[in-house]
C-alpha cells in the first residue's frame, strides 16, 4: 500500500490564510509516502509544509506561482523516490519549470497537471487528450478550485479542489434564499445536506416555519467547498478517499478505480 496525497490551489497568501485546521489535524507526518500538487502553493512556506507532512513533493507549477518556488522541483532527480514511488519526470516546462509530471507507482501511471492550459478549462474531452499524451492511467488537474472524479476511456480523472477553499472566478455563484415573498420560508433547510447514508437528515429537513420571521438568513459562502484527496494504491487498483470541510465538518467520500486497457 502506498499512500499518496493530492492537493493544490491553495493560493496562500494572497486567497486564503492557511488549510483548514481541521484538514491539517489530519495531516500527520510519517503517514503519506508522497504528496502531488496540481500547482497554486504561491509561497515558499507551504511548501515548506507540505515537505514536513511528506518530504516526498511532486508538484507542477500554477498559474499564479512564482518560478522561484521550483528550483528544486524543475530538474527531479531519476532515482526511485520514497516509499514505492518513482520521481516524477518533468514531461513538459516552461522556462525550466514544469507544466506537467509524471509519477508511477506500482503498476499506476499518475500524470499531473494544474489545468490553466487545457481548453476549455476541465474539459473532460481536453483533459482525455493530455492523459493520452502523457500515458498515464491516473490524471490529477486542478485549476477550477471545484472537486470532480470521473473514469473515461479506461482512465481515471482527478481534481482534488481548492484545499485551502479559496476564491475562484470559475466556481458557481452562490445562491442566495428565497424570500417569504417566494413563498419559501428563508430557514429552510436544504435536503442534499445530508450524508448520503441518510445521517443528519432530522437535522436538514425543516420543519415548516412559523409564519413570522424576523429576518432571512445570509446568503451562504461562494460555491467553493475546501476539499484534498488521499490515493491508496494498492497494485492495479486505486481506492480513491474524498475529504470536504462542508459546514466545518470534515465529511469524507470513497471510490475506487481499477487499471483496464485504455480505450
Amino acid at each position: 500500500m502506498v499512500l499518496l496525497l493530492i492537493l493544490g490551489d491553495l493560493h496562500i497568501p494572497h486567497r486564503a490564510i492557511d488549510l483548514p485546521p481541521k484538514f491539517k489535524k489530519l495531516l500527520v507526518p510519517g503517514k503519506i509516502h508522497q504528496i502531488i500538487c496540481t500547482g497554486n502553493l504561491c509561497s515558499r512556506e507551504t511548501l515548506d509544509y507540505l515537505r514536513t507532512v511528506s518530504p516526498d513533493v511532486t508538484a507542477v507549477i500554477g498559474d499564479y506561482d512564482d518560478a522561484s518556488l521550483f528550483p528544486s522541483l524543475a530538474h527531479p532527480s531519476a532515482a526511485p523516490a520514497a516509499g514505492a514511488a518513482t520521481a516524477g519526470a518533468a514531461t513538459s516546462s516552461f522556462l525550466g519549470y514544469p507544466i506537467s509530471r509524471v509519477v508511477t507507482v506500482g503498476a499506476i501511471r499518475i500524470g499531473a497537471i494544474h489545468g490553466h492550459t487545457v481548453i476549455p478549462w476541465g474539459d473532460p474531452k481536453a483533459l482525455a487528450a493530455v492523459a493520452r499524451q502523457l500515458d498515464v492511467d491516473v490524471l490529477v488537474h486542478g485549476h477550477t478550485h471545484c472537486f470532480e472524479a470521473f473514469e473515461s476511456e479506461g482512465r481515471f480523472f482527478i481534481n482534488p479542489g481548492s484545499a485551502t477553499g479559496a476564491f475562484s472566478p470559475l466556481a458557481p455563484l452562490p445562491v442566495a434564499p428565497k424570500s417569504q415573498e417566494d413563498g419559501v420560508a428563508p430557514d429552510a433547510a436544504a435536503p442534499d445536506s445530508a450524508s448520503k447514508d441518510g445521517e443528519g437528515a432530522e437535522e436538514s429537513v425543516a420543519s415548516p416555519a412559523p409564519a413570522a420571521v424576523e429576518k432571512p438568513k445570509p446568503a451562504p459562502p461562494a460555491g467553493i467547498v475546501p476539499s484534498f484527496v488521499l490515493l491508496d494504491v494498492q497494485g492495479s487498483m486505486v481506492v480513491v478517499y474524498v475529504y470536504k470541510l462542508v459546514n466545518g465538518d470534515v465529511k469524507v467520500e470513497k471510490l475506487e478505480y481499477t487499471k483496464r486497457t485504455h480505450d
